[in-house]
């Protein structure tokens, strides 16, 4: 296993993407720069966690189906990372979190409206550095930005009667987690010059990983304590938002699922989130999640068959699996 999590990955690749990924590093700590001690303080606070570095990873990745990596494609990784990392904040005062990326949540250390002021700000200067990116990129980052809010607001308003759960819950998945790693692989090819319909092929894939990433933490949430997950578990299972797992339960019609069943319908009290914990990791819902998990792997692995048989279309299928191992 390679130290990117990839395994098989090649050596040169390797050291590229490496490279690549300190130089995003050092733009993201550059540009959180300003006059206002306590803004600074904050907005480093996430940033500085660390954090798996997906968005831009896959950034990365995709220049090499052109020109490669570039000032652009580094700035493109940074101006994902930093949307991602806002979108963070504002999740964590929705989702009253008290941890993430193993520290305290920025509104539980601060306040909620510090925390929801501090993701305006990256927001603010995620749009600084596309500035530079040419008018194309300003507009994919809004409606990228546009599919994030709408995402969140379809996840609080929940399925209408009569409308299927699942359906919109993948399509709460795709728009809030999905619409991200899409764009941030469309910027890696777009702006790497790649040919036309690589850029389309690897937006597809993005998405389609994207949406695998997001079940997978669905998935770890229920599954594995907060040490791997960085933050607590059963969150979702707090504030009542429905996931792969609880959904297959609550649409069951079964007898044995009908108290967990019922249960799962509204928030649960933190009192009992240990015992529904228990009974989820027992429930062959779990089991049902990881396989659906799986096959979207794969489905995401044939995405890429139109594209050249370089290492980074190598390195991609190996993300595939390595997402896929985060949850066993």
């Amino acid at each position: 296993m390679a130290s990117l999590g990839i395994a098989n990955l090649d050596k040169n690749l390797e050291r590229e993407l490496l490279t690549g990924l300190d130089r995003v590093e050092a733009l993201l700590s550059n540009h959180i720069q300003g006059d206002y001690p306590l803004l600074i303080e904050t907005s480093r606070h996430l940033v500085e966690a660390g954090g798996k570095r997906f968005r831009p990873l896959i950034t990365l990745l995709a220049s090499h189906f052109g020109k490669g990596q570039s000032d652009q494609v580094i700035a493109a990784a940074v101006v994902c990372e930093l949307t991602h990392v806002a979108t963070l904040y504002h999740d964590d005062v929705m989702d009253e979190a008290k941890l993430r990326r193993g520290v305290s949540s920025a509104n539980s250390r601060w306040s909620n409206t510090v925390a929801i002021l501090t993701g305006d700000y990256l927001f603010s200067k995620a749009s600084d550095l596309l500035a530079d990116l040419g008018p194309e990129a300003v507009r994919l980052q809004a409606k990228t930005f546009e599919r994030l809010v709408i995402g969140q607001i379809q996840e609080t308003q929940g399925s209408k009667n009569g409308e299927d759960a699942l359906k919109h819950y993948l399509q709460v998945v795709s728009d809030k987690t999905g619409s991200l790693i899409a764009t941030s692989a469309r910027f890696g090819a777009m702006l790497s010059g790649a040919d036309r319909e690589f850029v389309e092929t690897l937006t597809k894939f993005g998405e389609k990983i994207g949406i695998a990433f997001q079940l997978a933490d669905d998935v770890i949430d229920i599954s594995s304590d907060a040490s791997q997950s960085g933050k607590v578990p059963g969150t979702d299972l707090k504030e009542g938002i429905p996931t792969l797992v609880t959904l297959q339960i609550i649409s069951s019609t079964l007898d044995e699922d009908q108290e967990l069943r019922l249960l799962l319908q509204n928030p649960i009290p933190e009192e009992k989130i240990a015992e529904v914990l228990t009974k989820l990791r027992q429930h062959r819902a779990l089991k049902d999640a990881k396989s659906y998990l799986h096959n979207l792997s794969l489905e995401a692995k044939q995405l890429l068959e139109p594209l050249p048989a370089i290492p980074a279309r190598s390195a991609l299928e190996g993300l595939c699996d390595a997402v896929i191992e985060r949850t066993a």
